[in-house]
């Protein structure tokens, strides 16, 4: 779909271009001032394809607001509207980076020219970038494994949102890849010569947290010795990726909101807001929506996070990609460990295919990383894997009886929740109630596992331990 940004502070002007453009297809957003224009275009709009700027405006003119637009997504085609005896300054205007101008009252069909024009100039130019990005030799989507439909949906996403300015947000459960899809929407944005700064919400205290997002000034608090800059100003003309974001306490989401909305955010000590220019990919493996509608998460601050959504898939929704993923991830772990493997055996890929892998990707990594070690041959056998994944038989009979002990099993229907208490409960087993060996092996932090424990109502003796919680705290 075309979209249009229209900035001009004539109403009637406006009503008659969005009459024009939609009867034409274009999607049209309307500002009646450069800041208003900016303002909108800096929070929601800015995968606008072309701007329509008036040249003069009161406040911000037309030249100002061009400079501005170009800062923040430099490229962009933005036409001059101009009157009869200003044409000089539109000339001037096209010097400083305008694609073209048109003179007021402009022509209906040269309006609708010029914007396809524009429209075709802004397709060519991420077609190009992403030809420019296969010619060096790297794929974005190389790390996001997979060719059945979930994830060919996941690749076709990711090329046609990647490209444009606008806030993603990732949902999915824990392991899915949710910062491999961050990773390759950077890589297909305008912005991927500019860093991609991570920030895990759910490892940092509260306190620290602020700090780490807005940075702080000398003197601040208690051992602030110098000015530092915070992760959205070190992101500066590239991305930040907010991890976990469900984890923002309340009281800091309202300043997280004011730099979604308006681009500025004050550092801790400071009464001076500074300007950052950064594209925002949140991501979360809570449900926000209910957690917005049970007050747990600000509603305003959801609705800026969720312009553009993506679920990253289960494993268990893609089954079809275990051997593809098996591939992969045996030849990277091989190298990692200095390890020759010349395959794995068919009934040890049976095995896998048969789990439905409650804690998704980074479970499989782990536990072919564990059958790699433990394997006598280079070609890992179905002893090499875990007795709940090596027993299909046994997986399927649901009864604990049928069970090693200390083992413990999800039946193959089971809903998402009841999976993952599966996998909890069987994992704090294996490694006796000890929570940052548990965590480790589910591939999680201990905090991220907590949190799980609290969500399912699980403890170390509902796992099965008499004595309770005793190991590991």
């Amino acid at each position: 779909m075309k979209s249009v940004l229209v900035i001009d502070d004539e109403p009637g002007l406006r009503l008659m271009v969005r009459a024009v453009l939609e009867d034409e297809g274009w999607t049209v957003f309307e500002a009646a001032s450069g800041e208003e224009g900016l303002a909108l275009f800096s929070a929601d709009r800015n995968y606008a394809h072309a701007a329509l700027v008036d040249m003069n405006m009161p406040g911000m003119d037309g030249k100002a607001t061009l400079a501005r637009l170009h800062e923040i997504r430099p490229g962009l085609p933005v036409i001059m509207l101009t009157a009869y005896g200003t044409i000089g300054s539109a000339v001037e205007a096209m010097k400083g980076g305008a694609f073209d101008y048109l003179t007021k009252p402009a022509d209906n069909d040269e309006l609708v020219l010029t914007l396809n024009r524009a429209f075709e100039y802004s397709r060519l130019q991420e077609e190009n970038a992403l030809l420019r990005l296969e010619l060096s030799g790297g794929d974005p989507l190389k790390n996001l494994v997979g060719t059945g439909p979930a994830m060919r949906a996941v690749h076709a996403f990711i090329r046609q949102a990647g490209p444009s300015e606008a806030t993603v947000l990732i949902s999915g459960e824990s392991g899915t890849g949710k910062e491999l899809i961050a990773e390759s929407l950077h890589a297909y944005s305008n912005r991927s010569a500019k860093p991609l700064v991570k920030v895990n919400c759910a490892a940092l205290p509260s306190q620290l947290l602020e700090s780490e997002l807005f940075g702080y000034e000398r003197g601040a608090f208690t051992g602030a010795f110098k000015d530092k800059p915070g992760r959205f100003q070190l992101a500066s003309g590239g991305t930040i990726f907010l991890d976990e974001i469900g984890e923002v306490p309340l009281d800091l989401q309202a300043k997280l909101l004011r730099v979604i909305q308006d681009r500025t955010l004050e550092p801790l000590g400071s009464v001076r807001p500074v300007q950052v220019d950064v594209r925002i990919i949140a991501a979360t493996n809570r449900d926000l929506r209910q957690a917005a509608a049970e007050g747990k998460f600000r509603e305003d601050l959801f609705f800026r996070l969720n312009v553009l959504e993506i679920k990253a898939p289960a494993l268990r929704e893609r089954q079809e990609d275990v051997p593809l993923l098996v591939s992969r991830l045996m030849d990277k772990l091989s190298a990692k460990n200095h390890k020759s493997v010349r395959g794995v055996t068919p009934g040890f890929l049976r095995a896998l295919c048969a789990y439905s892998w409650p804690g998704n990707v980074r479970e499989l990594e782990n536990v072919l990383e564990r059958a790699l070690i433990l394997s006598r041959s280079d070609m890992p056998d179905i002893d090499s894997l875990p007795p709940y994944i090596a027993d299909p038989e046994a997986f399927r009979t649901h009864k604990a009886g049928a069970f090693p002990p200390g083992q413990a099993a999800a039946p193959p229907d089971a809903t998402g929740e009841e999976a993952e208490r599966a996998a909890l409960v069987q994992a704090l087993r294996q490694h006796g109630g000890h929570r940052e060996k548990t965590a480790a092996a589910l591939g999680i932090s201990r905090r991220t596992l907590q949190y799980k424990l609290r969500k399912l109502g699980l403890t170390a003796r509902a796992a099965g331990f008499a004595q309770g919680d005793r190991h590991g705290g």
